[in-house]
């Protein structure tokens, strides 16, 4: 069974800086994406980044750019979302999904983790 767990949220001031990761476990395939999603209250869930672990080609959206580094550690199976110069809008529940890719490399099969909660304060 394959398992995301997210860890490292929590409550940090405005300008400060925490690291998230995603350990994932009970899978033996290797074409895979991990993205990092986020969902603000009464808001839609939305991509902040996305890594291929193989080759660790990563890109972060623009709103947290120069800001948040996605990154990953490929013999622990964990991808790391490091966040600096937070801001009380990056505040919400932060979630990992795994994108498993076909032959083709087409995204066919997803899994979630159970999220962790970011909150910034002014």
């Amino acid at each position: 069974e394959v398992q995301l767990v997210e860890s490292g949220g929590g409550l940090v001031q405005t300008g400060g800086s925490l690291r998230l990761s995603c350990a994932a476990s009970g899978f033996f395939f290797n074409a895979y994406d991990i993205g990092w999603f986020r969902q603000a209250p009464g808001m839609e869930r939305e991509g902040v980044s996305c890594i291929t672990p193989s080759n660790g080609r990563a890109q972060v959206v623009d709103s947290v750019k120069g800001r948040f580094t996605v990154s990953s550690d490929s013999a622990k199976n964990t991808v790391y979302l490091q966040m600096d110069s937070l801001q009380p809008e990056d505040t919400g529940v932060y979630y990992c999904k795994m994108f498993v890719r076909d032959w083709t490399g087409t995204p066919r099969i997803y899994y979630w983790g159970q999220g962790t909660q970011v909150t910034v304060s002014s």
